[in-house]
């Protein structure tokens, strides 16, 4: 939650995972802390670091992927790395390649969708610090 969010856990972080409710948009609190993080953004603590985006909602026509590029767009404005999802056949029912959906009862595939974002963002945080999987 983002009210539990430490400042310094974020900058020390190798990659960043944000995600929002879909309320045709990210919430107002997350929004707010993006506003307020601008002490990072101006130190460039997160430029180069891993960023992704998630997100769930009621339907996928209530504006899911305007939430996502939201997200990536505050993501890209502290210089991050931002990596969504290649596509598969799960998308046809649900998800984007902006990052991890997931419509109305969350579900196995979401779940799938979700861990394979996390995976990504820790795969090329490895790979751009130069570590292997066998690190």
């Amino acid at each position: 939650r983002v009210e539990e969010t430490d400042v310094g856990e974020v900058v020390a972080a190798d990659g960043l995972v944000v995600g929002s409710p879909n309320w045709t948009g990210i919430t107002a609190k997350l929004k707010e802390w993006f506003d307020y993080s601008g002490d990072l953004w101006e130190t460039g603590e997160l430029a180069g670091k891993v960023g992704a985006a998630f997100t769930a909602g009621y339907s996928r026509s209530a504006g899911i992927e305007a939430t996502l590029l939201q997200i990536i767009h505050l993501l890209l404005g502290h210089g991050m790395v931002v990596v969504g999802l290649p596509w598969s056949h799960m998308m046809r029912r649900s998800g984007s390649y902006y990052g991890a959906t997931a419509h109305g009862e969350v579900t196995d595939e979401d779940r799938a969708q979700a861990r394979t974002l996390g995976r990504r963002v820790a795969e090329t945080a490895m790979r751009l610090d130069g570590r292997t999987e066998d690190a």
